[in-house]
């Protein structure tokens, strides 16, 4: 699954580290600067489930 995160660079971190507690994280692209917003960004993580125990 690839998802988009969007916000501040705190935002993006923290989404990532909470991501990475539900989902396996294969992937993250470079940071790409929000077109509309200068002081955001946006990032595409590729993640797969993990399996349940």
């Amino acid at each position: 699954m690839r998802i988009r995160l969007d916000g501040t660079p705190a935002e993006i971190i923290d989404a990532l580290f909470r991501l990475r507690q539900t989902f396996t994280v294969s992937g993250v692209s470079r940071t790409y600067p929000d077109r509309a917003k200068k002081h955001r960004s946006r990032v595409f993580v590729t993640t797969t489930p993990r399996e349940r125990r």
